[in-house]
């Protein structure tokens, strides 16, 4: 980026914390003192939260930058801390899950349960050859033996791989192989939108191209019918058949707990690793502190896959360390109807929501009147998580889920950092529609410019961390060089730049005149615009303010005049007609609303209306397969689609909007 980014937008409205939610949160603003005052012992205090089986020695060892170590020293067992610990103070008859198929089945599954199938599983892997610091991949749907399965591998020192199971063959063996894994655990499949979604297919392609894989591991959960070979073994003849007595042997804090494949622009995906006593230290931590849990008291609900990193750490290792009821979802949100989410909160009376922006506009789109039919007073904190939510999205969060009482924290973080990094804290932060707002305690997160110079209030730029953090990843699976490159050669020491070693995030954010943050995107979604960088978050933000419109998507095409130029895609609500001239004339009220807004440097060049947008199965946009389409060239890889008729009827119904200035 030739300058730091445009601030177009600005926000006033702020929310303080409910008063009796304040009076009794969790973590206090003193915490934000205390972790400024010794930031390393305050993250050895938050260590304490967990059960060690040897104390450590050192809180940091920053010796070899950008590599650290934390707690170095100390030993303990992640699963023994998610499970074992709450069965032994008595709290084995608690619901650790409430479990909901697809089709409408359940399972209730308490700690002292969940310490049985863990143990169980633990046994069988070790039978199968399974030891410490071997690897083990995981390709489930959305079934409690998911969340058994990563708890079983930590147990026994084994580094999971959960591979999300939507993911191709060649995805699939391409994980496997990066990670030498010699175990895959997978199902015959899993409920998707209202029929069976065969997987054992999939992982029987994949084994073939993967000479590591010594057995597959194959829970039954639709009866679907599936090929067999020697090495594959029915999880209920091996682990529901297996010794339910297993004793957790403790494992250096630095011991590797998983790699979760991340995806590169280009070449192959990124192994992130991430080891044991910091991970649990921030996860557990963050998911005390910014969701207020009251193990007593709270049932909680993340909406995301296990397959990504919110799975991993705020339904497995944070809210099992914690001792939470959860409840955890099979299937799709509309089906079999789009109040399924809401049914959910009202069966189960969840308390907390933690879900991503994507869905949010979605349920926009779908309408009011869908939630407005469920009593949802049993909410008390909503979160989000993804990516940058719009204040609109943030607005309509509040008043049609939370009933404008519960306080909304928008948490940004990513597979990377492990844990919750930028998020208000709900009994202390006045937060503002759209904005993540502060560092969490005891992290240092900045916006600079090109020269890693601190950005004033009301300056955007890039963000970046400037202090190792507990949960931060160790390195990229076998490859140390491509880890120095990625995050941290752009400032600082990484770049020759002075001592200190910067970590940068690659996404651009803005300071507001109070110093809020606001996330703004990639800063791959920055576009030029005759010499101004602005970010598509902010051109679809304004665009998603009208009230006419659902949900955008903003990508800058290569414009002779201008560099870059703004073309929109844009998903009208669904009482809104865009046929014919009404459409022209929408379409032509949007770019002028967008110029209100933002300033007429913003102005789209173009605007499609259009049904559906090309996302993954995990609901980002792909914004590189607009870019094709507004610069007219054939179309990239559409393989990671969840439909990719989509891009057929948008290159199709692709047509100039024609400036009219």
């Amino acid at each position: 980026m030739s300058e730091t980014l445009a601030n177009l937008s600005s926000e006033s409205r702020q929310f303080p914390p409910p008063e009796a939610l304040a009076a009794a949160a969790n973590v206090k603003a003193e915490a934000y003192e205390e972790a400024a005052g010794d930031r390393l012992a305050f993250w050895a205090k938050q260590a304490d939260r967990l059960t060690w089986a040897k104390k450590w020695d050192q809180v940091l060892d920053w010796s070899n930058p950008p590599f650290a170590k934390w707690f170095v020293g100390g030993e303990l067992n992640i699963a023994y801390n998610c499970v074992d610990r709450h069965v032994e103070a008595g709290r084995g008859d608690k619901v650790a899950i409430h479990w909901e198929g697809e089709p409408g089945d359940t399972r209730t599954i308490t700690y002292a349960e969940l310490l049985k199938l863990v143990s169980q599983a633990a046994n069988t892997l070790t039978d199968l050859g399974v030891g410490a610091g071997d690897r083990v991949a995981i390709y489930l749907p959305m079934i409690p033996e998911a969340a058994v399965a990563m708890l079983a591998c930590a147990r026994i020192g084994a580094t999971h791989s959960v591979v999300f199971g939507g993911f191709s063959v060649e995805a699939l063996a391409t994980r496997i192989a990066d990670a030498d894994a010699k175990l895959v655990i997978t199902a015959d499949g899993g409920y998707r939108r209202g029929k069976p979604s065969a997987l054992k297919p999939t992982v029987d392609e994949a084994v073939a191209k993967s000479p590591s894989i010594e057995n597959v591991l194959v829970v039954r959960r639709t009866g679907q019918e599936v090929a067999w070979t020697d090495k594959d073994k029915w999880w209920h003849e091996t682990v529901e058949q297996a010794s339910p007595e297993h004793k957790a042997q403790p494992f250096d804090a630095e011991h590797p707990l998983f790699i979760l494949y991340t995806s590169g622009t280009t070449g192959k995906p990124k192994g992130i690793l991430h080891t044991t006593g910091g991970y649990l230290t921030q996860v557990s931590y963050t998911h005390d502190a910014v969701f207020d849990l009251k193990a007593d008291t709270d049932v909680y609900w993340c909406t995301a896959d296990i397959g990504w990193v919110t799975g991993h750490s705020y339904i497995v290792y944070g809210p099992l360390s914690n001792g939470a009821t959860q409840v955890m979802y099979e299937g799709t949100p509309d089906t079999p109807g789009r109040d399924r989410f809401w049914q959910l909160v009202d069966k189960y009376k969840v308390s907390i929501l933690y879900t991503a922006p994507t869905l949010i506009r979605t349920m926009m789109k779908w309408g009011d009147d869908i939630p407005a039919g469920y009593d949802l007073s049993s909410l008390r904190i909503l979160g989000s998580v993804g990516e940058p939510i719009n204040p609109e999205a943030w607005m309509w969060y509040r008043k049609n889920i939370g009933r404008d009482r519960c306080p909304i924290v928008d948490t940004w973080w990513q597979t990377e950092t492990g844990g919750v990094m930028i998020s208000p804290l709900p009994g202390v932060t006045a937060t503002k529609p759209g904005s993540a707002m502060t560092p969490l305690p005891g992290i240092t997160a900045d916006v600079v410019d090109d020269q890693a110079q601190s950005v004033p209030n009301g300056g955007g730029g890039f963000l970046v961390l400037r202090d190792p953090w507990p949960s931060m990843l160790r390195t990229i699976w076998g490859d140390d060089k491509r880890f120095l490159d990625t995050y941290w050669s752009r400032f600082g020491a990484g770049a020759g730049q002075g001592d200190e070693w910067i970590y940068f995030a690659g996404d651009g954010a803005k300071k507001d005149e109070d110093g809020a943050l606001w996330l703004l995107g990639r800063v791959d979604d920055v576009m030029l615009v005759s010499g101004h960088n602005i970010s598509t978050t902010e051109v679809e933000s304004a665009l998603v303010s009208h009230p006419s419109v659902a949900e955008a998507a903003v990508v800058g095409a290569t414009d002779p005049t201008t560099g870059q130029a703004i073309v929109a895609f844009v998903i009208p609500r669904g009482n809104v007609d865009i046929e014919g001239d009404v459409g022209d004339q929408l379409n032509a009220e949007l770019r002028n609303h967008v110029s209100k807004t933002l300033g007429p440097i913003a102005k789209p060049r173009q605007i499609m209306l259009v049904a559906e947008l090309p996302k993954t199965r995990s609901g980002k946009i792909m914004r590189r397969l607009l870019k094709d389409v507004a610069e007219r060239r054939s179309l990239g890889d559409v393989t990671t689609l969840q439909d990719s008729a989509v891009m057929d009827l948008i290159s199709a119904g692709m047509k100039t909007s024609k400036s009219e200035d």
